[in-house]
């Protein structure tokens, strides 16, 4: 607030810490403008990511944030490049409007080396709040798979095993920006395949957890077609009390499991 000019970072070790800071982040940056009337375009920047650590060091709460999320006071992302990455920062440094905005980033995907963007990523184009499935057969898509985060390179890989006939059918997007939801991108990309039956949203996190809840609430709206409605399943982890398991063999497990249900073709 003392510096509007000025972008500043908070970041904790691990999303999971923020626990800590919740009175301060409910209070004071959430909802500091709808109470007090205060504006600050703080940034949290909240490792995030399942990847068989434990229920201390998985989860940032993406859930947290979405149930407060309204009136366009503040953003949630989680991008899944580093050049997608860059133009998030650059678009809330130039943004006039100053609102906070909560950033769930990678851990593995720090080292992963297909989560890598080309030097003209960086110096061309702007932050992509959707980032479209990269098919290149649109017309024999029968399933859109929305997801968001590391989860993303998981299902790319696992799509890899498949066999060409069966991957042609079903098309990856990533949704980059899950606050506010790009209704007009999420749109764009329905309408790209004439085929389309089911759309599939897919989070490594427990059903009763991550973006799942809210995307429950807002996404079917913006699935309607000439044909009607489309369904719009989950697949995520079982509901728990815990943000994730405690067995690296059984988190395992539960991926292998993801990964299938989340690739599977409609039928």
């Amino acid at each position: 607030m003392a510096r509007p000019e000025a972008l500043v970072l908070w970041e904790a070790q691990f999303g999971d810490f923020l626990n800590g800071a919740q009175t301060i982040v409910d209070e004071f940056v959430i909802a500091g403008e709808a109470k007090w009337g205060q504006q600050s375009g703080v940034v949290l920047l909240l490792p995030h990511g399942y990847e068989g650590q434990g229920p201390d060091h998985s989860s940032a709460r993406i859930e947290r944030f979405l149930t407060l999320a309204a009136d366009d006071a503040f953003a949630v992302a989680q991008p899944s490049t580093p050049a997608n990455y860059f133009h998030l920062l650059r678009r809330q440094a130039l943004d006039e409007t100053h609102h906070p905005l909560v950033v769930f980033t990678p851990k593995s995907m720090l080292r992963n080396k297909r989560a890598t963007s080309a030097p003209d990523d960086f110096t061309q184009g702007s932050f992509q709040p959707l980032v479209p499935s990269a098919t290149d057969a649109p017309e024999d898509v029968t399933v859109l798979v929305l997801c968001s985060g590391k989860v993303y390179w998981d299902l790319v890989a696992a799509a890899e095993t498949m066999g060409p006939a069966q991957a042609r059918h079903v098309a990856i997007a990533r949704v980059e920006q899950l606050y506010p939801l790009p209704w007009s991108e999420v749109a764009a990309e329905v309408s790209r395949f004439p085929g389309l039956r089911e759309v599939r949203w897919v989070q490594d996190e427990p059903a009763n957890q991550g973006p799942w809840p809210s995307m429950a609430l807002r996404l079917p709206p913006h699935l309607e077609r000439a044909g009607g409605r489309l369904p719009l399943t989950r697949v995520s982890r079982p509901e728990s009390s815990a943000p994730s398991v405690g067995s690296h063999s059984v988190h395992v497990e539960q991926q292998r499991l993801l990964m299938a249900e989340a690739l599977r073709t409609a039928g």
